[in-house]
């Protein structure tokens, strides 16, 4: 029996996970998180074999959860399921650790499918994901070192979406998303969201 803890900060998310592995005879959910500390609270005192991991999530989200998560549990496999299939990120959850990297717009099949993969030590990533980092365009050296959610916020202003809208989509407060933009300007020494959007795609974060 494979268990699994699913984590993903939309409830409907979590919902459709279920309806669809509760299905399955040899997969038995043993818990659900909505971020990334609550995923390393349950592995504290509960056997999982694979978390099913979402990458934008309040508190410890997906990319520092893999890190912490492959150090301190390395029996524990890590698939993520996310809407983001940019070669950037995947690299860094690549380097984190993590087994598999499915988006959220495949097939139920798929995701079955991904979980006993990477249950049996067999990297799984959606057929997306592989054109992306096997697309010989180099993601520039990233000079500044962002945090994961200076790197989520940087994603959602290139994506043209308002303060409101990045505050609501993190569920952080609007001041907090002004510090995260105020910081991302003082590190990347940029005057304003244009340079902000024109760095994101240089390094591979978001599309065009």
């Amino acid at each position: 029996m494979i268990k699994v803890l699913l984590a993903d900060d939309h409830q409907i998310i979590i919902d459709g996970m279920k309806a669809i592995l509760q299905q399955e005879k040899d997969i038995e959910i043993v818990g659900e998180a909505s971020n990334g500390a609550e995923v390393l609270a349950f592995l504290e005192k509960n056997l999982v074999d694979v978390v099913v991991l979402d990458i934008e999530m309040p508190e410890t989200g997906g990319i520092e959860a893999t890190r912490i998560i492959r150090k301190e549990y390395p029996q524990v496999k890590v698939l993520i399921l996310s809407m983001y299939n940019r070669k950037g990120f995947i690299l860094k959850l690549m380097e984190a650790g993590a087994s598999g990297y499915i988006l959220k717009e495949k097939s139920k099949e798929e995701l079955i499918g991904a979980i006993h993969n990477v249950y049996r030590r067999q990297p799984h990533f959606s057929l997306e994901v592989l054109n992306k980092i096997t697309d010989p365009t180099p993601v520039p050296h990233n000079e500044v070192e962002l945090s994961e959610r200076e790197l989520q916020v940087l994603c959602l202003i290139a994506e043209g979406l308002t303060t409101n809208e990045i505050s609501e989509r993190l569920n952080i407060t609007e001041n907090t998303v002004k510090t995260h933009r105020r910081n991302l300007l003082e590190k990347l020494e940029v005057p304003n969201d244009k340079h902000l959007v024109r760095y994101a795609i240089k390094h591979g974060l978001v599309e065009l």
